[in-house]
């Protein structure tokens, strides 16, 4: 924790107006820690009213997605294995190499901080951001993959991931709604890699494993969607054409997405559209 400007404002605070001038300066001097804190992480102190370029502020929601992601991932008490594999593996599908690598390393330890400022850096996001749905609803399920990284989500890391959807504008129902549909993307994922043609692995035949197999993967087409089983074939295509306009690499890029992330909002839009192709397939929608 950093106290010293707490300290020092007391200080001079009570010297030049005696008790009450010790609260004004503890005040003071607890706005200058939280600003040191955020400078120290990385993040930029000034308004988004003065005017960063497009630049500076997609490298404050580089290093802030990175910063938050360590955060969730300490919220268990140690981070994972898995949870630095999955850290490792978003480098690696971002293609970031030398200094961005070091930038993204260097966000995720400031993340494990204790004395992490989380409300102050989502503030910053939605600022930087100007507030965009799909900006901010791109960073969180950020997080909720980083959280998804060994298959389940702790209790710990659900009531961080709440934080952080209120600290983003969102609400308890919208992100249990995405975590339902990461959980579905998650096995949707591993499932899409089997053959459905009744052939396992091994090479031998079992129909019994491709029917129950399919079944799965098409409740998790649904689920990834975000909409029932029951749904017609219009509604279900409303809900794919939303989800690709939300996550359109190109429209994220041209409202401020890092050109880094460029390549996880393709595999998103892929998988999106993968689960809406075995939909149209199976039931034969149109």
């Amino acid at each position: 924790m950093q106290f010293f400007g707490k300290i020092l404002g007391a200080f001079f605070g009570f010297l030049f107006g005696g008790p009450l001038g010790a609260v004004f300066g503890l005040f003071l001097g607890h706005q200058f820690d939280k600003a040191r804190r955020l400078n120290q992480a990385g993040f930029r102190t000034g308004s988004f009213g003065s005017g960063p370029s497009q630049a500076e502020r997609q490298e404050e929601f580089f290093k802030a997605a990175f910063a938050v992601m360590g955060h969730v991932a300490k919220a268990k008490g140690q981070v994972t294995k898995e949870e630095i594999q999955l850290a490792s593996a978003m480098m690696d599908r971002m293609n970031l190499h030398g200094e961005q690598r070091r930038a993204a390393q260097e966000a995720f330890r400031d993340g494990k901080a204790v004395d992490f400022p989380l409300e102050n850096v989502l503030e910053k996001v939605r600022i930087s951001t100007g507030g965009r749905f799909d900006l901010l609803q791109f960073f969180l399920e950020l997080q909720i993959s980083a959280a998804f990284a060994d298959g389940d989500i702790h209790p710990s890391e659900r009531n961080l991931l709440h934080k952080v959807a209120r600290g983003l504008g969102f609400s308890s129902q919208q992100l249990e709604q995405r975590l339902r549909m990461q959980e579905a993307a998650f096995r949707f994922q591993r499932g899409g890699s089997q053959d459905y043609s009744g052939q396992q692995s091994g090479g031998q035949y079992s129909g019994q494993w491709q029917q129950a197999s399919q079944t799965d993967q098409l409740a998790d087409a649904y689920n990834l969607l975000g909409v029932s089983e029951n749904a017609d074939g219009k509604e279900v295509k409303r809900a794919y054409r939303k989800l690709m306009n939300e996550h359109h690499p190109d429209k994220l890029m041209a409202k401020g997405l890092p050109p880094e992330m460029m390549n996880m909002a393709k595999e998103k839009s892929q998988e999106i559209q993968r689960a809406y192709d075995l939909i149209k397939k199976v039931k034969g929608f149109k």
